[in-house]
């Protein structure tokens, strides 16, 4: 039984090694979308009037709510990984 749930163990963390940001590439739509938030928060908003001001946050919370929406991956919740090592110690 500790043999099983040791080789349980050895997948999740090399899952977890894998999501590393700095080795995963970023799409360059993606990219251009973060270039823009930054570009937004180097502003001198001061000179700007509230429409303006209104204008860049609808911007920037539609390309956060697109950067969110464009996240790509397979995410498993502890749940899911408890009930999945639950049924392979049943099966096994």
């Amino acid at each position: 039984m500790i043999m099983v749930l040791s080789l349980c163990a050895v997948p999740t963390t090399m899952l977890g090694a894998e999501k590393s940001p700095a080795a995963k590439e970023v799409p360059a739509e993606v990219q251009t979308m973060l270039n823009r938030l930054e570009e937004i928060k180097e502003m001198d908003k001061s000179s700007l009037n509230s429409s303006e001001k209104k204008e860049l946050r609808k911007e920037v919370r539609e390309i956060k709510s697109e950067l969110k929406a464009s996240g790509n991956g397979v995410y498993f919740s502890v749940g899911a990984i408890i009930i999945i090592i639950l049924l392979l110690i049943l099966l096994l």
